[in-house]
């Protein structure tokens, strides 16, 4: 049961996170997503050392083992907009799938090096 408590006060602190980075970016108007300023906060934080990472560690596993689930409220909006697919839809498509690739592979071989690097660091 703490173990339960821990991980919501934790997902609490990444939302707070988040939603500072929103009022950041509508309080200055920014062009940078609200939720990408929050992410950079979560890094100073982390970089300065003023968040600890075990503060953290369970909510955002969680989140990450769940992550799936955010998807689907994005999968039934497209559906509601399937007509802006019909003329450019194919090459949307395309985009989408190249971007989703490119990504995958940019956080594969991001992840190896810092597992890299935390291995040579720790011999």
């Amino acid at each position: 049961m703490l173990t339960f408590f821990k991980i919501i006060f934790q997902i609490v602190i990444l939302y707070i996170i988040f939603l500072l980075g929103q009022w950041i970016q509508q309080s200055l108007h920014l062009f940078i997503p609200g939720s990408v300023i929050g992410m950079i906060i979560l890094f100073l934080l982390l970089l300065l050392n003023i968040v600890k990472p075990f503060w953290i560690d369970l909510g955002a596993k969680f989140i990450i083992r769940h992550l799936a689930f955010f998807f689907i409220p994005m999968t039934v909006g497209v559906i509601d907009y399937l007509d802006l697919f019909k003329g450019d839809g194919l090459l949307l498509v395309i985009i989408v799938i190249i971007s989703t690739l490119l990504v995958m592979i940019s956080s594969g071989l991001v992840s190896q090096w810092l597992v890299q690097r935390k291995e040579i660091n720790n011999d």
